[in-house]
Parts: C-alpha cells; structure tokens; sequence
C-alpha cells in the first residue's frame, strides 16, 4: 500500500524571512499553533519538538532537522513521543512571489490510516489558516489542540 502524501499551497502576504521566524521562534509560533511552540536550533541533524506550555509541559511531536535553508526550505521528521516508529516528514517550502510568499507544506512518508495520518489532515489546514491571519493581521485563530 502506497503511503500518503499531503501538500498543501497557501499564500500569505509576507516575506521569506518573516515566514521562517513564524515556523521556527517560539515566541511567533505560540500565537497560531494552538498554544504549542517549535523548538530547535535548526541546524541540520539537530532535533526539534512541538512543546506545549501547560503545565507539566508536553511535547506534542519531536523529530530531527533533516535539511535548513532559511528563509527557503525546511526538512523535518516528524513523530509522537510515544509513536517513534511511526515517524513520517514535514518539507516547509518558502517560494517568494511578488508581495507575497507561496508556503508549500508536504506532509509524507506518513503510515496509511495511523492516527498521525488522520491528526494531520485536518490539523495542518488549520494551523496554515491560523498562520496566514498571523502574519497579515498580527492575530492568529483561535485553535484547541487535544495534547
């Protein structure tokens, strides 16, 4: 069985480099993801985690940087803690068009019917909805996250 792709293509007006802080600075990704913030030094081989800053604090998702190109494209591997094996990957694509950028989101390598498959097709329409109003209204959308 072929395993599924997602891609997802969203617009935003902004620029290369403001769109890479948004995905990779905490303090940017806590106003749209859903109360989780991205933290790594995103470096090529360095691991990242999805935290969320309730307390106990809990990473949702962790992964390594698999390539960094800032502000142009970003490879991460992506996993539940307790699903390592179940791990997939995210490509953040960062294509400049105008006054705005094209945001390219893949989502692959993901296991046909996993929960993880099921959590991130409806999960990442939201939050590059969220990102989008983010970053051209300065206000994210208001989203639950079950962590």
């Amino acid at each position: 069985m072929q395993k599924p792709k997602l891609v997802y293509s969203t617009f935003i007006r902004t620029t290369p480099k403001q769109l890479w802080a948004a995905i990779t600075k905490p303090e940017f990704t806590r106003q749209y993801w859903g109360a989780g913030v991205n933290v790594s030094d995103w470096k090529k081989g360095s691991k990242w985690e999805h935290v969320f800053e309730d307390e106990p604090r809990t990473v949702g998702i962790t992964g390594k940087v698999v390539e960094s190109v800032p502000p142009k494209r970003l490879v991460l591997t992506w996993a539940a803690p307790d699903k390592l094996a179940d791990r997939s990957r995210v490509t953040f694509e960062i294509e400049p068009l105008e006054d705005m950028v094209n945001l390219i989101v893949t989502h692959d390598q993901l296991k046909a019917g996993s929960a993880m498959t099921k959590g991130v097709s409806s999960g990442w329409p939201r939050v590059l909805s969220s990102l989008k109003s983010f970053l051209e209204t300065g206000k994210g959308l208001t989203l639950t996250c079950g962590h």
